[in-house]
Protein backbone atom coordinates (compact mmCIF):
# COMPACT_ATOMS: atom_id res chain seq x y z
CA UNK A 1 0.00 0.00 0.00
CA UNK A 2 0.94 3.42 -0.61
CA UNK A 3 1.60 6.28 1.88
CA UNK A 4 -1.34 8.16 0.48
CA UNK A 5 -3.69 4.73 1.52
CA UNK A 6 -2.02 4.83 4.59
CA UNK A 7 -2.87 9.10 5.11
CA UNK A 8 -6.32 8.10 3.86
CA UNK A 9 -7.04 5.61 6.59
CA UNK A 10 -5.60 7.82 9.25
CA UNK A 11 -7.86 10.73 7.87
CA UNK A 12 -10.73 8.64 7.82
CA UNK A 13 -9.80 7.34 11.84
CA UNK A 14 -9.45 11.26 12.38
CA UNK A 15 -12.51 12.31 11.08
CA UNK A 16 -14.60 9.80 12.95
CA UNK A 17 -12.79 10.46 16.00
CA UNK A 18 -14.01 13.98 15.37
CA UNK A 19 -17.67 13.23 15.52
CA UNK A 20 -17.41 11.26 18.43
CA UNK A 21 -15.46 14.52 20.24
CA UNK A 22 -18.58 16.75 18.68
CA UNK A 23 -21.00 14.13 20.19
CA UNK A 24 -19.36 14.10 23.80
CA UNK A 25 -19.24 17.83 24.13
CA UNK A 26 -22.61 18.39 23.51
CA UNK A 27 -23.50 15.16 25.53
CA UNK A 28 -21.38 16.81 28.76
CA UNK A 29 -23.13 20.76 27.85
CA UNK A 30 -26.11 18.89 28.48
CA UNK A 31 -25.27 16.79 31.30
CA UNK A 32 -24.22 20.27 32.61
CA UNK A 33 -27.28 22.19 32.03
CA UNK A 34 -29.38 19.23 33.58
CA UNK A 35 -27.20 19.16 37.02
CA UNK A 36 -27.51 23.15 37.25
CA UNK A 37 -31.20 22.87 36.99
CA UNK A 38 -31.61 19.93 39.39
CA UNK A 39 -29.75 22.55 41.59
CA UNK A 40 -32.63 25.22 41.54
CA UNK A 41 -35.68 22.32 41.90
CA UNK A 42 -33.56 21.44 45.14
CA UNK A 43 -33.67 24.90 46.60
CA UNK A 44 -37.20 24.75 45.41
CA UNK A 45 -38.33 21.60 46.96
CA UNK A 46 -38.81 19.96 44.05
CA UNK A 47 -36.87 16.89 44.69
CA UNK A 48 -38.68 14.41 42.41
CA UNK A 49 -37.85 16.64 39.27
CA UNK A 50 -34.56 17.04 40.50
CA UNK A 51 -33.63 13.49 40.59
CA UNK A 52 -35.46 13.21 36.84
CA UNK A 53 -32.66 15.40 35.72
CA UNK A 54 -30.23 13.76 37.46
CA UNK A 55 -31.23 10.24 35.73
CA UNK A 56 -30.90 11.94 32.39
CA UNK A 57 -27.49 13.56 33.43
CA UNK A 58 -26.50 9.88 35.14
CA UNK A 59 -27.39 8.15 31.50
CA UNK A 60 -24.86 10.53 29.67
CA UNK A 61 -22.45 10.76 32.27
CA UNK A 62 -22.47 6.55 31.54
CA UNK A 63 -22.22 6.56 27.72
CA UNK A 64 -18.80 9.00 28.43
CA UNK A 65 -17.54 6.24 30.22
CA UNK A 66 -18.67 3.85 27.15
CA UNK A 67 -17.36 6.17 24.62
CA UNK A 68 -13.78 6.15 26.67
CA UNK A 69 -13.21 3.09 26.26
CA UNK A 70 -11.85 3.44 22.45
CA UNK A 71 -11.21 7.55 22.91
CA UNK A 72 -9.79 7.78 26.55
CA UNK A 73 -8.48 10.93 25.71
CA UNK A 74 -11.98 12.48 25.06
CA UNK A 75 -12.39 12.10 28.78
CA UNK A 76 -9.31 14.62 29.64
CA UNK A 77 -11.07 17.86 28.66
CA UNK A 78 -12.74 21.19 30.31
CA UNK A 79 -16.34 20.09 29.24
CA UNK A 80 -15.94 16.66 31.01
CA UNK A 81 -14.37 17.62 34.21
CA UNK A 82 -17.46 20.50 34.44
CA UNK A 83 -20.23 17.88 33.91
CA UNK A 84 -18.63 15.55 36.79
CA UNK A 85 -18.13 18.21 39.16
CA UNK A 86 -21.91 19.83 38.04
CA UNK A 87 -22.74 16.47 38.38
CA UNK A 88 -21.02 16.09 42.24
CA UNK A 89 -22.84 19.45 43.29
CA UNK A 90 -26.07 18.55 42.34
CA UNK A 91 -25.80 14.72 43.71
CA UNK A 92 -24.31 15.65 47.09
CA UNK A 93 -26.68 18.44 47.85
CA UNK A 94 -29.73 16.20 47.38
CA UNK A 95 -28.34 13.93 49.48
CA UNK A 96 -27.49 16.19 52.15
CA UNK A 97 -30.81 17.79 52.15
CA UNK A 98 -33.41 14.54 51.77
CA UNK A 99 -31.03 12.60 53.92
CA UNK A 100 -28.35 14.57 55.69
CA UNK A 101 -25.82 12.55 54.35
CA UNK A 102 -22.60 13.13 52.43
CA UNK A 103 -22.03 10.45 49.21
CA UNK A 104 -19.01 8.98 47.89
CA UNK A 105 -17.25 9.02 44.40
CA UNK A 106 -17.60 5.39 43.90
CA UNK A 107 -21.29 5.70 44.00
CA UNK A 108 -21.35 8.58 42.18
CA UNK A 109 -18.80 6.96 39.64
CA UNK A 110 -16.88 10.66 38.50
CA UNK A 111 -13.51 10.53 39.27
CA UNK A 112 -11.64 11.44 42.51
CA UNK A 113 -10.69 15.08 41.25
CA UNK A 114 -13.80 16.26 40.14
CA UNK A 115 -15.67 14.88 43.21
CA UNK A 116 -13.12 17.27 45.12
CA UNK A 117 -13.43 19.75 43.06
CA UNK A 118 -17.61 19.69 42.63
CA UNK A 119 -17.93 18.82 46.82
CA UNK A 120 -16.26 22.45 47.23
CA UNK A 121 -19.04 24.52 45.28
CA UNK A 122 -21.46 22.45 47.42
CA UNK A 123 -20.58 25.23 50.10
CA UNK A 124 -21.94 28.17 48.10
CA UNK A 125 -25.26 25.74 47.70
CA UNK A 126 -25.64 25.50 51.29
CA UNK A 127 -25.81 29.07 52.19
CA UNK A 128 -28.08 29.62 49.15
CA UNK A 129 -30.21 26.92 51.22
CA UNK A 130 -29.14 28.55 54.91
CA UNK A 131 -30.54 32.17 53.42
CA UNK A 132 -33.64 30.61 52.39
CA UNK A 133 -34.02 28.77 55.77
CA UNK A 134 -33.29 32.29 57.73
CA UNK A 135 -36.35 34.18 55.91
CA UNK A 136 -38.50 31.48 56.89
CA UNK A 137 -37.60 31.54 60.55
CA UNK A 138 -35.69 28.30 60.42
CA UNK A 139 -32.90 28.45 62.31
CA UNK A 140 -32.35 24.96 62.95
CA UNK A 141 -31.81 24.39 59.26
CA UNK A 142 -29.78 27.30 58.40
CA UNK A 143 -27.26 26.02 61.34
CA UNK A 144 -27.47 23.02 60.19
CA UNK A 145 -26.31 24.04 56.42
CA UNK A 146 -23.30 25.81 58.51
CA UNK A 147 -22.08 22.66 60.27
CA UNK A 148 -22.22 20.90 57.05
CA UNK A 149 -20.34 23.39 55.46
CA UNK A 150 -17.50 24.04 57.93
CA UNK A 151 -17.59 20.01 57.84
CA UNK A 152 -17.14 19.95 54.24
CA UNK A 153 -14.13 23.07 54.56
CA UNK A 154 -12.02 21.35 57.38
CA UNK A 155 -11.95 17.92 55.49
CA UNK A 156 -11.08 19.51 52.23
CA UNK A 157 -8.44 21.72 53.81
CA UNK A 158 -6.97 18.44 55.76
CA UNK A 159 -5.79 17.08 52.30
CA UNK A 160 -2.74 18.67 51.23
CA UNK A 161 -2.16 16.40 48.64
CA UNK A 162 -5.14 17.29 46.69
CA UNK A 163 -4.23 20.92 46.02
CA UNK A 164 -1.13 19.53 44.17
CA UNK A 165 -3.79 17.22 42.07
CA UNK A 166 -6.56 19.07 42.18
CA UNK A 167 -6.19 22.26 40.23
CA UNK A 168 -8.75 24.73 41.73
CA UNK A 169 -9.33 23.19 44.93
CA UNK A 170 -7.33 25.87 46.63
CA UNK A 171 -8.86 28.70 45.23
CA UNK A 172 -12.39 27.14 45.73
CA UNK A 173 -11.38 26.32 49.84
CA UNK A 174 -10.45 30.07 50.06
CA UNK A 175 -13.89 31.27 48.99
CA UNK A 176 -15.73 28.45 50.48
CA UNK A 177 -14.06 30.56 53.99
CA UNK A 178 -15.12 33.35 53.13
CA UNK A 179 -18.81 32.04 52.51
CA UNK A 180 -18.59 30.09 55.54
CA UNK A 181 -17.70 33.30 57.83
CA UNK A 182 -20.16 35.24 56.27
CA UNK A 183 -22.96 32.51 56.69
CA UNK A 184 -21.46 32.37 60.78
CA UNK A 185 -22.52 35.72 60.96
CA UNK A 186 -25.92 35.93 59.14
CA UNK A 187 -26.91 32.86 61.41
CA UNK A 188 -25.55 34.28 64.45
CA UNK A 189 -27.52 37.38 63.88
CA UNK A 190 -30.71 35.46 63.03
CA UNK A 191 -30.43 33.24 66.20
CA UNK A 192 -29.90 36.03 68.84
CA UNK A 193 -32.74 38.10 67.34
CA UNK A 194 -34.94 34.96 67.34
CA UNK A 195 -33.61 34.54 70.82
CA UNK A 196 -34.66 37.99 71.82
CA UNK A 197 -37.95 37.81 70.05
CA UNK A 198 -39.10 34.69 72.16
CA UNK A 199 -38.18 36.64 75.54
CA UNK A 200 -40.27 39.30 74.71
CA UNK A 201 -43.17 37.02 74.19
CA UNK A 202 -42.42 35.60 77.83
CA UNK A 203 -42.22 38.39 78.83
CA UNK A 204 -45.19 39.77 77.57
CA UNK A 205 -47.10 36.92 78.61
CA UNK A 206 -45.57 36.87 81.88
CA UNK A 207 -47.22 40.84 82.10
CA UNK A 208 -50.52 39.71 80.79
CA UNK A 209 -50.92 36.87 83.35
CA UNK A 210 -50.39 38.90 86.17
CA UNK A 211 -52.32 41.88 85.21
CA UNK A 212 -54.89 39.38 85.19
CA UNK A 213 -54.12 38.66 88.56
CA UNK A 214 -54.13 41.76 89.58
CA UNK A 215 -58.00 42.63 88.38
CA UNK A 216 -59.45 40.03 90.11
Amino acid sequence: MSIKSFLAKVQEELRKKDEVRREVQEDMRRATRLSKQAILFVHQERFDDAEKLLKEAEKLLAKLRSVSTDHPDLIYSGLVDAAFEEYTEARTLVKLVKEGRFISHEELGVPAVSYVLGLGDVVGELRRRALDSLRKGDVKTAEDCLQKMEQIYVELTAMDDAYMLAPGLRRKCDVARHVIEATRGDVTIEARRSSLERSIERLEKTLRRKEKVGKT
